[in-house]
């Protein structure tokens, strides 16, 4: 976590300043040459003020993880509601689609996700934003399958959101088919849910 998180409008300005800059930067040169010096020269603001934020550049990665996990999330509360509507799958689809281009109009996105996977410490911070996120799934589930018991439902909401971000990153790789890949993945999506739909609906 952040050392300290802005509350007044020019501190705002400055750690806005500092997440932007670090995407970029991510995007350019990866995590392995990514240091705060660079953030805090292309932010255009003092290290030392960079330091106040962020410890190191891990605890930028994961704000930046934090930050695009909360965004799905508030787009998800759009979504939810059609759940279990008979259109539901018509939904779930066009949700992927917008995740899928998310991950191609945004290359960061990727970046952020592969330093997350760059220490212990970062995938255990990964691991609790996914399972924050997840939550978000399992209330969404709690319709299609009513009859489920709560620690499965979370269970399925958790192997969702772990499946959905590792083939959106097998979407976006060298010489891989990203509409293919999308297409697989709701193709694993459907199948899922259709069987947890239907065990729930059988107890």
């Amino acid at each position: 976590m952040p050392r300290k998180r802005p509350t007044q409008e020019r501190s705002r300005r400055k750690f806005d300043a500092l997440l932007a800059a670090s995407r970029k930067l991510l995007v350019e040169v990866g995590f392995e040459s990514f240091t705060c010096e660079e953030v805090a020269a292309r932010a255009e603001v003092p290290i030392g003020t960079l330091y106040q934020f962020f410890a190191n550049k891990y605890v930028i990665v994961c704000e930046l993880n934090r930050q695009d996990l909360v965004a799905v999330s508030q787009e998800l509360a759009d979504f939810n509601g059609e759940i279990p509507s008979l259109d539901w799958l018509r939904y779930m689809n066009s949700f992927v689609d917008h995740m899928a281009e998310l991950w191609t109009s945004d290359p960061s996105r990727r970046e952020v996700w592969l330093a997350m996977q760059s220490t212990p410490s970062t995938r255990a911070t990964g691991a609790i934003h996914e399972k924050e996120f997840a939550e978000v799934v399992g209330q969404m589930l709690r319709p299609l399958t009513p009859r489920t018991p709560r620690p499965r439902r979370k269970m399925m909401a958790e192997v969702l959101v772990h499946v959905v971000y590792s083939m959106l990153n097998f979407s976006v790789q060298d010489e891989q088919s990203h509409e293919d890949a999308v297409a697989e993945l709701k193709r694993l999506m459907v199948a899922y849910l259709l069987v947890a739909e239907k065990e729930s609906r059988t107890r």
